[in-house]
């Protein structure tokens, strides 16, 4: 079993190595600890990054868990759902309207693949566009929640393009009611929060 560690934590990072006898010492075994420490020393890995790695596992642990204790049930979920749904629709039959004046398509399979493209494009842009720029949506904004990274920090825009894209799995729209996070929040890296002070001053710290 010992040769076993000392393989594993020969694959490690020195800052994984690092971690693993600081910060996050008390969730592996002795022989885990015993290998590791021996990795570091025989790395000769400097000992003035320990205190200052440490600190900051340690910080992003308790941000972790803010976050995590800050994450929204599956009945502010669905709501979000229903508002956000809503609102595309009622954007749909607008834009639907005007191109119907604008464009007068004869073919009724022609005219029913226009359909299609056109409520994927804009429930995708109504997603993608509003999160991108508030981490909100209308339904988030209706239930003072947002989206964010799994470490509390706003998403960059590849992030929520992935988790848009990710909304149009099927039955991703109903994954959220059987688990704490939905298929695309799982894929993306992202989770909904409660947007409160706390969360949002401890994420601006960092």
């Amino acid at each position: 079993m010992e040769n076993e560690f000392k393989q594993v934590m020969s694959e490690r990072t020195d800052e994984e190595l690092i971690k693993i006898v600081t910060a996050e010492r008390d969730s592996y075994n002795p022989f885990a600890i015993e290998a590791a420490e021996s990795e570091i020393e025989k790395r000769n890995i400097d000992t003035s990054k320990f205190e200052e790695i440490r600190e900051k596992t340690t910080t992003e642990k308790e941000l972790k868990k803010k976050v995590d204790s800050n994450v929204v049930g599956s009945g502010i979920r669905f709501l979000n759902f229903i508002i956000d749904f809503i609102t595309g629709m009622i954007l749909a039959t607008i834009i639907g309207f005007i191109f119907s004046i604008l464009i007068v398509l004869n073919d009724s399979f022609l005219a029913q693949l226009f359909v299609y493209f056109m409520f994927f494009g804009i429930f995708f842009f109504y997603y993608s566009i509003m999160e991108i720029k508030f981490q909100k949506t209308v339904g988030k904004f209706v239930t003072k929640t947002k989206v964010v990274k799994l470490d509390g920090e706003k998403p960059n825009t590849s992030d929520i393009i992935t988790r848009t894209f990710c909304r149009f799995i099927p039955f991703d729209r109903i994954s959220f009611l059987f688990v704490r996070n939905g298929i695309h929040d799982y894929l993306s890296k992202t989770k909904v929060v409660k947007d409160n002070s706390e969360l949002n001053s401890n994420a601006n710290k960092e």
